[in-house]
């Protein structure tokens, strides 16, 4: 709301005064009672309800602040979230990239990255990028134009329901075809069965990669 008051009319003003106001939608002139107005925070209040339902359904221009695209967005979804993302992927790229605490990856994908980096050091690995294929990769090297995903339990098993499973597995069906369309070996490697992080288990995954790696050093 925009208040058309003073302080000392507010002050002045008994509890049962009303009060006038501007509507922060329609612009329209209304009263209220003292004793409904917050005079800490002002809070925005409409007229009615109609101009407030209006003003959350109005939708507005904004720029995606990872893909610089722009859509529409409504105006409650704004004053909610001043954030503008315009769909999950780009919300999730953003958030992934500009975290201060904590970390999406598994402790079987950074301690593969360590391995990885020590036994081969004159390759350059790309771990988590999205650069080739619009699309991430857990592990991709260029040299090589060889990729590796790490695909969890979340990948073969519904635990978060039927559609959340298809949905991701649409997702890797489209990545297999973008690396294929690229020349790019993507190697899939199930790690459903590593629940909890076993430096033996791990063991086993990386001599699937380095195997994977030595063979195409080998044929390049």
């Amino acid at each position: 709301m925009k208040p058309l008051f003073t302080t000392q009319e507010y002050n002045d003003c008994r509890g049962h005064g009303k009060l006038p106001l501007e509507c922060c939608y329609c612009h329209k002139i209304f009263y209220l009672f003292k004793t409904k107005i917050d005079e800490t925070t002002r809070a925005c209040k409409f007229c009615s309800r109609k101009c407030h339902a209006d003003a959350n359904n109005k939708q507005q221009s904004v720029l995606c602040l990872q893909c610089n695209k722009h859509f529409l967005k409504k105006m409650g979804q704004i004053v909610k979230s001043p954030n503008h993302f315009c769909s999950c992927s780009c919300a999730a790229t953003y958030h992934n990239t500009h975290k201060t605490h904590g970390t999406r990856r598994s402790k079987l994908e950074s301690w593969l990255e360590e391995q990885l980096v020590k036994l081969y050091p004159q390759l350059q690995f790309e771990f988590n990028g999205k650069e080739h294929i619009n699309s991430e990769l857990d592990i991709f090297i260029p040299s090589l134009s060889l990729a590796f995903e790490l695909n969890g339990i979340f990948h073969y098993e519904p635990i978060f329901g039927q559609d959340k499973l298809s949905r991701i597995q649409n997702n890797d069906h489209r990545k297999f075809q973008a690396c294929a369309e690229r020349n790019i070996s993507l190697c899939v490697i199930d790690t459903s069965s590593m629940k909890n992080f076993k430096l033996h288990r791990a063991n086993k995954f990386l001599s699937i990669i380095t195997e994977t790696i030595d063979q195409h050093t080998l044929q390049k």
